[in-house]
């Protein structure tokens, strides 16, 4: 990405920091790993030790929590208000039931799977200001959908560098201060770690953030079913539209991920709705087929797709 980087194993994916300046890339990496590990501590599914475990632990008592769970929160919430409930932070107990209840390395193939639709984001009852939070007995929250996106923006300004910086976790991307000249190089593909001849598009990013959602990765087995990780709050199921993978730009990475989840959940109804929102985006069909929305830029001619 760019000959100014490291990069390290976090919340279960790889994160990579890349700065213009190379004078700078340590003091960014401490910053960087620093937020990281605060979201992690507040919104992790599979540590003990996580302020969530201890809310979704907690049989409907109020939770005190530090600021950064409620900074998470409520960038949770605001996603589910925004995409109507088709983002929800009470699908924890669906990913549970549906087998994604660890890290997705240590997941195995289990028995047949069952979905329970979300208990609804209404139900959650977040205090701001004395930093509190309820959620009923028997729900379950996961800010999977927007921890990650979320950790990306706050790293990249967390990195505090006079030049440019990016900070990619799992493919969610956020960006800060000036670019290269040329703009930031990513490779748009179904998986940010797959090998750079594998179908895709590079793009140059120059500010803001870029979100990729994919099917194709982080799947398992219950049963006689695949499954994958983006679960359709209204069923509990994986969502099963026509996209494998969606990518979008905006100016956050926050706003970048829950378009390109809600966009591989609403299926059908995503290319209109993009078109909407005015967020340039790829959207990647079962068959490879490759549309592209609001301003998307084409591959150009001789390059490689």
């Amino acid at each position: 990405m760019n000959d100014v980087a490291t990069s390290w194993k976090a919340f279960g994916t790889t994160a990579v920091l890349a700065v213009t300046n190379p004078d700078e890339l340590a003091a960014a990496s401490r910053g960087v790993r620093d937020v990281l590990a605060a979201v992690d501590r507040a919104c992790s599914r599979f540590r003990e030790d996580s302020e969530i475990t201890a809310v979704n632990a907690a049989g409907g008592a109020p939770v005190r929590v530090s600021q950064m769970f409620v900074r998470a929160a409520r960038c949770a919430l605001g996603a589910a208000r925004i995409t109507g409930g088709d983002l929800d932070p009470t699908i924890g107990t669906s990913m549970r039931v549906a087998g994604y209840d660890r890290d997705f390395a240590a997941i195995r193939a289990g028995a047949p799977v069952r979905f329970t639709r979300a208990a609804g984001w209404r139900c959650v009852a977040l205090d701001e200001e004395r930093g509190l939070i309820r959620v009923p007995p028997g729900v379950e929250l996961d800010f999977g959908a927007t921890a990650k996106a979320l950790a990306a923006d706050l790293a990249a300004r967390g990195a505090r560098v006079e030049g440019g910086v990016l900070v990619s976790i799992g493919g969610d991307i956020a960006t800060a201060g000036r670019p290269p000249e040329a703009g930031w190089p990513v490779r748009v593909t179904d998986d940010h770690e797959a090998d750079a001849d594998e179908p895709g598009q590079t793009v140059a990013l120059r500010s803001g953030g870029l979100a990729t959602s994919s099917t194709t990765v982080r799947r398992w087995r219950r049963g006689s079913a695949e499954l994958h990780h983006v679960l359709d709050p209204a069923t509990g199921a994986p969502a099963a539209g026509p996209w494998r993978t969606v990518t979008v730009a905006a100016a956050s990475c926050v706003d970048a991920n829950i378009a390109s989840t809600t966009a591989i959940i609403r299926g059908d109804r995503a290319p209109e709705w993009l078109a909407t929102t005015g967020l340039p985006a790829r959207l990647v069909g079962a068959d490879g087929s490759v549309m592209l929305a609001a301003g998307w830029p084409a591959v150009a001619t001789g390059a490689r797709g």
